[in-house]
């Protein structure tokens, strides 16, 4: 079906099925018909009938705490709901009017500055985005005109600008470079190695790279790519061949976990090679969706031209990005849980999430029926297959038991070279406590004596797989 086509459906005559009591205060005399569904109704419904039809419809979408897919944030304290709720009319956009939304905003660029080490945290830049997708796309654009500037007697005439990535990355990197025009590089996997590989990255680059983009934190099975070790193979390079390729470090959930937990773990702006990094504040930032964030190391990594302004408090107000009006909600509830939280509120709460991870990982390990890929002990999040002795049933089969029992779990099967693999893949976040693992555990349990039982796999459309790059 295209997309967003409206399906034919019959309209006249629906009934509508709702308890009276929804509708007026008189329990017979309250609406005869259902409202069309895929056109504007005649008129206007009572507000509680409005409400109760919207909400019994989502009473069928999964349930968010059980969703062991997503990546985003599904739990907040009632404080911050409450700060959200006064924000979510305040347009993000207009500077000069809500000043101090704008000013939150600024403190969190610097905050984040200060957390990944810029050299100067006063003079790095930065801004708020819908998430880590549209971070992405600005450092994208960022790279490219720089490269576009430096090449200006080639481009675009003979020229065609590319971008080195693994082919683990997020989705929008395949987008960026499909709006801007730029050639994807991409580095398959290669047996038990998921993630960019350092030196096969550097022999991808040439005069036309515009930047090598590293994940620090891959959504197929939560582990960290070498940062460090990409850079230095791009030093290398530029030893051997003059090319100086600058790295962008995607950290949609990692940059808000290795800074707590990882703190040995060389990745960020001390590497002079990192030019900017982006991270998702609706993810282990621990912010409700949607809110992300883009920083460059200074404004010499981010042309001007690129950068408008706008007027703020009588002076003059950088900014950049792809969308205008927004709430402001979500940037205040980032600033709430950096000030609720601090360094070591952050840290306690990345460390039991990262616990709870480990100890599943362990625990579905031990019922000798998967091969863990990945433990958690990086991003809090692993992934695991069938072992190659079970035969009755796949990781299809699992993920499809599982929802029945209301826990979402992906399964899918991982790009070139290595498509021969399928896998499920669990994500802890905040809220995800030791107990609601437990219950998990006992509910793969329960199901395991089932599918051992079957004669064979019984899920055999892998092309329905979904990666779940959220």
């Amino acid at each position: 079906m295209p997309l967003h086509q409206v399906p034919a459906e019959p309209e006249p005559d629906r009934r509508l099925a709702l308890n009276p009591i929804y509708g007026e205060a008189n329990p017979v005399g309250g609406m005869t018909e259902a409202p069309p569904r895929h056109r504007l109704p005649d008129g206007p419904l009572p507000p509680m009938s409005a409400y109760q039809l919207v909400h019994d419809e989502l009473m069928l979408d999964g349930n968010s705490r059980l969703n062991l897919a997503t990546f985003v944030t599904t739990w907040m304290e009632p404080q911050a709901g409450v700060l959200m709720g006064e924000c979510r009319d305040k347009n993000m956009i207009d500077k000069d009017e809500y000043p101090r939304t704008a000013e939150l905003e600024r403190r969190c660029v610097a905050m984040l500055a200060d957390l990944w080490n810029a050299p100067d945290a006063s003079a790095a830049v930065g801004c708020s985005t819908t998430g880590s997708s549209e971070a992405c796309m600005l450092a994208g654009m960022a790279l490219k005109r720089r490269w576009a500037r430096r090449n200006e007697d080639r481009y675009p005439a003979v020229a065609r600008p590319n971008l080195v990535m693994g082919i683990n990355v997020q989705v929008c990197w395949e987008k960026f470079c499909a709006f801007w025009e730029v050639e994807p590089r991409l580095v398959p996997m290669e047996g038990d190695r998921f993630h960019l590989d350092p030196e096969a990255a550097a022999a991808l680059c040439d005069e036309n790279t515009i930047g090598v983009v590293a994940v620090l934190g891959s959504t197929f099975d939560g582990s960290y790519e070498p940062v460090a070790e990409i850079c230095a193979a791009l030093d290398g390079l530029q030893e051997r061949t003059g090319l100086d390729i600058p790295v962008h470090v995607d950290g949609a959930s990692g940059a808000m976990v290795a800074p707590f937990l990882d703190e040995s773990l060389v990745w960020d702006f001390r590497l002079p090679r990192v030019s900017s990094i982006n991270t998702s504040g609706h993810k282990y930032g621990l912010v409700y969706p949607g809110v992300g964030w883009a920083l460059w190391r200074s404004p010499a990594e981010l042309p001007e031209e690129l950068v408008f302004r706008v007027n703020y408090l009588g002076g003059d107000m950088p900014t950049f990005a792809l969308n205008f009006s927004r709430p402001g909600a979500q940037v205040v509830a980032q600033y709430y849980t950096f000030l609720r939280l601090g360094r070591e509120g952050y840290r306690a709460v990345q460390q039991a999430t990262r616990d709870v991870a480990r100890g599943l990982a362990d625990r579905i390990e031990a019922m000798g029926d998967f091969r863990l890929l990945t433990r958690g002990d990086q991003l809090p999040v692993f992934a695991f297959t069938t072992s190659p002795a079970i035969t009755d049933f796949d990781v299809f089969d699992v993920s499809r038991r599982l929802r029945e029992r209301g826990w979402l779990v992906p399964a899918y099967t991982f790009p070139a070279h290595r498509e021969d693999l399928s896998v499920l893949r669990v994500v802890c976040r905040n809220g995800f406590s030791a107990d609601l693992a437990e219950l998990f555990v006992e509910d793969l349990k329960r199901l395991l004596p089932e599918l051992r039982r079957q004669p064979h796999p019984l899920s055999h459309d892998k092309a329905a797989a979904t990666a779940f790059h959220h």
